[in-house]
């Protein structure tokens, strides 16, 4: 039995990575296979995204507490005072078990099993809220991290990618695929970028949550498959310059929320218009551009190449949602003040 089970895991190994499924017709594993002078994307390599999240999520705290906590408070980020709710057991239980907001019915109820009034009982479900907002020092510090993230990633990106001749003819980007050797910054920036998305996603449930959490879950989820799905089928030519082209317009969004929460209207103004140019600019014109003459014109279909054309639909499904929020957010900026 435990001989039938060994061999059935190996089965569905070889099953999984069946180079049909990964690789373009006629190519296959052993065109990838590491040489004297060559080396090439690993699956193996993606485990020490593992690592890295845990490097990143304690550099992240480091910086808060040493940099950001400080800089804010000396630059005047104050959180607003919040009167506490008083001790009550019985709308602390609802609160945690049923809801933030009890209905009108519920409300008198609650009134008459914690002997107070339905106008006291409403107070405290207030004051209750109040207490689980985030602060604005906590929004100060994440949006710092992000910010510094962001900055030094595109940064290093494009440091790494602007004198890359396939980046700027797109037919240079396959030739040879997949005997592509792998430069190890290249395989490093990967990786880097991996481990950013992943350490996301294990903070996510105590980063301050916004309006489009859901919409934020369902684009790590997206990033990291497509991270992980191109490196192992060593698409990081393409995946490079799509991981780029995100970050061009993040770092800039990050400023301008820690201009928010200085108060610096006129710059925060500034750097969100800059943000919106940016991110319409990169997201709704450059991104499909790139997949349209890049990826979707130079492959055949099979498995994997599918599979990164939907999630690249739905990366660009976000891109046209936020885009939408943005404009919205200007059209505030510009008539309503």
């Amino acid at each position: 039995a435990p001989c039938a089970t060994t061999l059935s895991r190996m089965g569905l190994a070889e099953w999984f990575w069946h180079h049909e499924y990964w690789l373009p017709p006629g190519a296959t594993w052993e065109d990838m296979k590491d040489t004297a002078g060559s080396q090439y994307p690993q699956p193996q390599d993606l485990l020490l995204c593992l690592p890295g999240a845990l490097l990143l999520t304690t550099t992240r705290l480091i910086f808060e507490r040493t940099i950001a906590l400080p800089l804010g408070r000396r630059l005047g980020v104050r959180d607003k005072p919040r009167p506490p709710a008083q001790p009550n057991a019985v709308l602390e239980s609802f609160y945690l078990q049923l809801g933030r907001t009890p209905r009108q019915e519920e409300l008198l109820s609650l009134a008459k099993q914690s002997h107070l009034s339905p106008r006291k009982v409403q107070t405290w479900f207030r004051h209750r809220r109040g207490q689980d907002r985030p602060r604005l020092l906590q929004k100060f510090c994440e949006a710092s991290w992000r910010f510094t993230f962001y900055l030094i990633s595109f940064f290093s990106g494009l440091a790494l990618l602007y004198d890359k001749p396939w980046v700027w003819d797109h037919n240079l980007c396959w030739v040879r695929y997949p005997q592509q050797p792998l430069p190890p910054a290249l395989g490093w920036f990967y990786l880097l970028e991996l481990s950013f998305y992943c350490s996301l996603v294990a903070t996510l449930p105590f980063d301050v949550k916004r309006k489009d959490f859901r919409e934020q879950i369902l684009h790590h989820v997206a990033t990291i498959t497509l991270i992980s799905v191109s490196y192992c089928a060593n698409l990081l030519r393409f995946g490079a310059m799509v991981m780029l082209l995100h970050d061009a317009s993040d770092y800039i969004l990050e400023l301008a929320k820690v201009l928010h929460y200085l108060r610096w209207r006129l710059l925060c103004d500034a750097a969100f218009v800059a943000f919106a140019l940016v991110f319409i600019s990169s997201r709704l014109l450059l991104f499909p551009w790139l997949t349209y003459h890049y990826f979707v014109t130079k492959f055949q279909l099979f498995l994997i190449s599918c599979l990164l054309n939907l999630f690249l639909l739905v990366l660009q499904l976000l891109h046209i949602f936020w885009s939408y929020l943005i404009i919205q957010m200007i059209y505030s900026i510009i008539f309503q003040g």
